[in-house]
């Protein structure tokens, strides 16, 4: 149980750590204009964060809001929950990191090339480096999800079985009584 516990925490780790690295990619970026790796870096493999900064900038105008507002909170949220062993502050953390996800995917989505499919229907497929990140931080994510759901049903069940136990002793001592 407790390793389950602490694996929750897997999720929104992987997403402060690659929102620092792509906030951080970003700040070098205007330090090295010239670098290739760097301008690599920023649009290959952290480009899903350029999109949904693009996307997210028309709602709140505010540099580095994505780390500072969304990711750095999701993560001491979850920093807070590991160290009291409290799960409510890691069911949040959980539940926002995907809910974030969700809105990387969508941006991401929104902001790719398109592609016609035998189905007549438009759909994005992305390549590279940026799907390999994207996929890592999705599986981190929704695997912390799980597992917060999983420790739930677990707690709900352990619950249920000690009520049911107490009303078999209530029943089984009225019947004695009488």
């Amino acid at each position: 149980m407790d390793r389950l516990f602490k694996l929750q925490f897997l999720g929104p780790l992987a997403l402060f750590a690659a929102t620092l690295c792509a906030e951080l990619a970003a700040r070098a970026l205007q330090y090295a204009p010239s670098s290739e790796f760097l301008w690599f870096v920023n649009l290959k493999m952290f480009g899903i964060f350029q999109r949904s900064y693009a996307t997210l900038s028309y709602f709140v105008p505010i540099e580095g809001f994505q780390f500072f507002g969304l990711a750095l909170p999701i993560f001491m949220l979850a920093c807070f929950g590991l160290l009291t062993k409290s799960r409510l502050p890691f069911t949040v953390a959980t539940h926002l990191s995907v809910v974030y996800v969700g809105f990387l995917v969508v941006s991401w989505r929104a902001g790719a090339t398109t592609v016609e499919q035998a189905s007549l229907g438009i759909a994005a497929v992305p390549s590279g480096t940026g799907l390999y990140v994207m996929a890592t931080i999705s599986g981190a994510c929704l695997l912390s999800f799980a597992i917060t759901h999983l420790l739930y049903f677990k707690a709900v069940g352990e619950e249920i079985r000690a009520l049911v136990r107490r009303l078999r002793a209530t029943a089984s001592a009225s019947n004695e009584c009488c």
